[in-house]
Formats: structure tokens, C-alpha cells, sequence
């Protein structure tokens, strides 16, 4: 029992890990796009341009389909995060869909959970700075759901 235990414990502490450099690590590979001289004349219009080929909308992408792996429903809060995140992506640009549910332990599950309210967060802290409202609407919407899934028991 408690060598399961130590099993299940070293595998979330490797997904959790793995999941944070692999976050790292494809956010400095990615690259943003220079802002038209145009764009920049007008600084608080809504421009979904500048976050679709961004690293912020990379992460986005990744994080929701982080949740749409997650196992469990956690009494709806995982799909209403989904959607909240969907509905940010649109506004973007992105295309998110789907619920590709992987069948895993409630624990690695919930790993994941939190590996995407990171990303999120980075984004949410990145619409913020760019005054992008509407998104950052959405984003703190999702993180809400996540924080009331995660603490489900």
C-alpha cells in the first residue's frame, strides 16, 4: 500500500514537473509579432491579431486541451472552465473545442487541473497588461470554475 502510494506520489511530482518545463520551455520557443505602427497609435483597441500567434495564445491552446484531458467532471466547474476558456480563445481568434477525456487517477487529474489554472493565469496576467477586458473576463471566469473544482473532495 505504501508502495503504491510512493508510486502515485512520484508520478504526479514527474507530471508536474514535466508539465512546467514543457510550459517553460515552449513559451521561449515561441516567438511573438511586432504590433503594425497603426495598432500602436491606438493602444486600448481590441486587436485579436497580436495574441493569436502569440506565446499567450500557445498557452491557452495548451491549457485547454490540459483540461480537456483532465479526468473527472468535478460537478461541472472542469467544463464551465472550458468554456470559459473557449469563449477567450474566440475572442482571439483560436479555435477550441472538444472533451478528450484520458481515464486517470483523481490525483494526476487534478495536477492537471492546476498546470492549466498556471497557464491560464499567465495569460489572464498578460490580457491584463495589454487591456484586453473582455479577456481577461472570460480567463478569471475559468480560473474561478478551477479553484472551485480543485477544491471538491
Amino acid at each position: 500500500m505504501i508502495t503504491t502510494y510512493l508510486v502515485k506520489t512520484t508520478r504526479l511530482a514527474v507530471l508536474a514537473i514535466g508539465l512546467s518545463l514543457a510550459t517553460s520551455q515552449y513559451a521561449d520557443a515561441r516567438t511573438t509579432t511586432q504590433t503594425p505602427a497603426a495598432e500602436k497609435s491606438q493602444p486600448h483597441k481590441f486587436n485579436a491579431a497580436a495574441f493569436h500567434d502569440s506565446a499567450e495564445a500557445g498557452m491557452l491552446r495548451d491549457a485547454y486541451h490540459t483540461l480537456a484531458t483532465a479526468d473527472h467532471d468535478y460537478s461541472g466547474h472542469r467544463i464551465k472552465a472550458m468554456h470559459a476558456v473557449e469563449a477567450a480563445g474566440k475572442l482571439l481568434g483560436l479555435n477550441l473545442k472538444g472533451d478528450l477525456k484520458d481515464h486517470e487517477p483523481q490525483t494526476l487529474s487534478d495536477a492537471k487541473l492546476r498546470a492549466a489554472k498556471n497557464q491560464i493565469s499567465s495569460v489572464l496576467n498578460a490580457a491584463e497588461v495589454k487591456d484586453q477586458k473582455p479577456i481577461v473576463k472570460h480567463l478569471a471566469k475559468a480560473i474561478s470554475e478551477l479553484n472551485t473544482a480543485l477544491a471538491l473532495k
